[in-house]
């Protein structure tokens, strides 16, 4: 029970740290962001988190090639339900060439695998610092 509540906790500040960075990155580029983004950032972050922590011996590469495509796939699917269902308008990617649905395309998957890097070196250092087990035994 206890190594269940340190999961917990863990993820719920990966969470949590994902949609704060992910909401702050917005703002710094966009200029505002939607609550849904953040929900969307929290949740592409720990699926990051877990995928990097746990395959420590597969290429960066690789792992931001993961990172990228848990992102696009986030947005696409939540693109589906919060713009076209909803039509709550919080992106367009119409302009873009090669969009799918105008909700995804190359050039902002090209952007979510560069940002993987630094989430990745980022969810080590966090592993690290405050979740990992030799932290736990001191």
């Amino acid at each position: 029970m206890v190594k269940i509540m340190e999961k917990f906790k863990e993820y719920t500040f990966i969470y949590l740290l994902g949609a704060v960075i992910y909401g702050l990155i917005e703002v710094m580029f966009r200029g505002f962001t939607h609550w849904t983004m953040a929900l969307t950032g929290g949740l592409a972050y720990l699926l990051i988190y877990i995928i990097n922590t746990k395959s420590k011996t597969k290429s960066l590469i690789l792992r931001c090639l993961a990172g990228c495509v848990i992102i696009t796939t986030l947005e696409f699917f939540v693109g589906c339900v919060v713009n076209k269902k909803f039509n709550m308008n919080v992106w367009d990617y119409s302009n873009q060439p090669g969009h799918l649905l105008g909700q995804i395309c190359p050039l902002f998957s090209a952007i979510w695998f560069l940002i993987s890097f630094p989430a990745m070196l980022l969810s080590f250092f966090i592993k690290g610092k405050l979740f990992s087990e030799n932290k736990k035994n001191n």
